[in-house]
């Protein structure tokens, strides 16, 4: 196989995986929808947050997923600003230091921190949207993903220790 035609399957492969990941994000969303919007929210799916902290590669699944969620399920267009944002500012933050920080724990743990904090923009939109207090929204919402986030957090690694989403792509 020539360089060329191996760098098209591996592209293609990324992009098969994302697209899988953005699937997977919605449907376990779409299990779990009566507690997966408002001032508390249990997504499960927020799990797949991790992946960026394995592959980089794969952040834009978990961010077209939460994007396509909130589009259909969601508070429609603010969602999609609001949440889509969110995520790509949490992503992005620990893209940018996956290879500044090599112990996986620590990425881990930086994720978790990163997702939790960036709930603000949660916070305001439900502020704006629904009149919630902001203060109470954000500790409510940062507090929820804080626990999916913890929880998700060794589950992802040990998946990740099986699959290899560092290496495969």
């Amino acid at each position: 196989m020539d360089k060329s035609s191996t760098l098209s399957n591996q592209r293609l492969r990324v992009v098969v995986a994302n697209g899988l990941i953005m699937a997977l994000y919605v449907a376990v969303t779409v299990l779990v929808a009566p507690v997966a919007s408002g001032a508390i929210q249990f997504r499960v799916s927020e799990g797949l947050n991790h992946l960026v902290v394995f592959n980089r590669k794969l952040m834009w699944g978990v961010f077209g997923g939460v994007v396509l969620y909130n589009l259909f399920f969601g508070m429609g267009i603010l969602d999609v600003v609001f949440g889509g944002g969110q995520t790509l500012l949490a992503l992005s933050a620990t893209a940018l230091l996956q290879k500044k920080v090599p112990n996986v724990f620590v990425r881990l743990a930086l994720n978790t921190i990163f997702f939790s904090l960036s709930m603000f923009m949660i916070a305001i939109m439900l502020h704006l949207t629904l009149a919630l207090p902001f203060w109470a929204t954000f500790g409510t919402t940062a507090l929820s993903e804080l626990i999916i986030m913890t929880i998700t957090a060794p589950l992802m690694y040990i998946v990740n220790a099986g699959v290899r989403f560092d290496k495969r792509f």
